[in-house]
């Protein structure tokens, strides 16, 4: 199977704002890989997506596969809809994993199979996929 064109990218995600620094990470959603891009001259983990390291500036920054393990920086519990077409029935568990690869590397997601009251800072999460609107987006859940 061949990689989404910029097109089909743009089309299976008519409401996100995607961009020539972003595009590479969408475009790896759809395929089950989360991508985040990574300067190749210094190894620098760089997300949210731009285009520079911060780290050493170098502009030769391309979007890597993380490996998926993470543990539990902080969460919230969303209770509002962003949607008024589509209540809630149960509150939103969203976090900030900080991902395996790099120290303060985090990344904004779900948590799920875990109730809220069982979540503790540094708690081990890795990558599985969750199905919303016909579309497949990155969540993370207890490791092991």
């Amino acid at each position: 199977m061949s990689e989404p064109d910029d097109a089909e990218v743009f089309a299976h995600y008519p409401d996100v704002h995607i961009d020539r620094d972003n595009i590479a990470h969408y475009r790896g959603l759809m395929g089950g890989r989360l991508l985040i891009n990574r300067c190749s001259d210094c190894g620098h983990w760089i997300y949210p997506h731009r285009p520079l390291c911060p780290a050493c500036l170098s502009w030769n920054v391309v979007p890597t596969e993380v490996s998926g393990r993470g543990s539990l920086y902080m969460w919230t519990l969303i209770y509002q809809s962003r949607d008024p077409d589509t209540p809630l029935y149960e509150p939103i568990l969203t976090a900030a994993v900080e991902l395996a690869e790099q120290p303060g590397l985090r990344y904004l997601s779900r948590v799920v199979g875990c109730p809220p009251e069982a979540l503790r800072h540094d708690m081990p999460l890795r990558l599985t996929w969750i199905e919303e609107a016909g579309r497949n987006w990155p969540a993370f859940e207890p490791a092991g």
